[in-house]
């Protein structure tokens, strides 16, 4: 949707160049108008699909039960991504929620509090904005426990990155178990 972004903002510079230029015609400025029009309608509908998404992480979300956890780590199974590594369990619950994430950042590779605490800030941000990836094809309730395992300093971008392609590959997994 960025890229179609960005295409609608070279398509409209295209356009203004074209208006300034003095070599149009009323018929091709009516057809400009008409192709600004439609660009117009589809970023209404990509904006009205991006609200429809919901990208937040409410507390219902957030992994706290320590037998859940203790399950998940006892019984669950791992999908990595270096540096990311994600240990999934199927939940059985009678509550809607589809989705429990935890989050954590080993001592082992930062020392300081306020390392460990950034990257788990950036790994709780790229879920949210991610999690629909998990949402839309997931059928099951899942909890998860999300690492960061490197003493590299990675990027926000290189981590989001990773992130998509670790659940990407947590979905071929679940998928290829069916």
């Amino acid at each position: 949707m960025i890229l179609f972004d960005n295409v609608k903002i070279r398509l409209v510079s295209r356009l203004c160049f074209i208006l300034l230029s003095d070599f149009i015609t009323k018929f091709e400025y009516r057809k400009i108008i008409k192709i600004k029009y439609n660009i117009e309608v589809c970023t209404f509908t990509v904006r009205h699909q991006l609200l429809k998404m919901n990208f937040t992480y409410p507390k219902s979300e957030k992994l706290k039960s320590k037998t859940s956890i203790d399950l998940l780590f006892s019984e669950g199974k791992s999908v990595s991504k270096y540096p990311l590594r994600l240990v999934y369990l199927p939940l059985i619950s009678e509550k809607k929620e589809s989705l429990k994430m935890g989050v954590s950042v080993s001592k082992k590779y930062f020392k300081l509090a306020v390392d460990r605490n950034y990257f788990k800030r950036v790994l709780r941000e790229t879920y949210r904005l991610n999690k629909n990836l998990l949402n839309s094809t997931t059928d099951k309730p899942y909890a998860f426990m999300f690492f960061y395992q490197s003493k590299e300093r990675l990027t926000y971008a290189e981590i989001n990155a990773k992130t998509i392609q670790l659940f990407e590959k947590f979905l071929l997994q679940t998928k290829n178990e069916k």
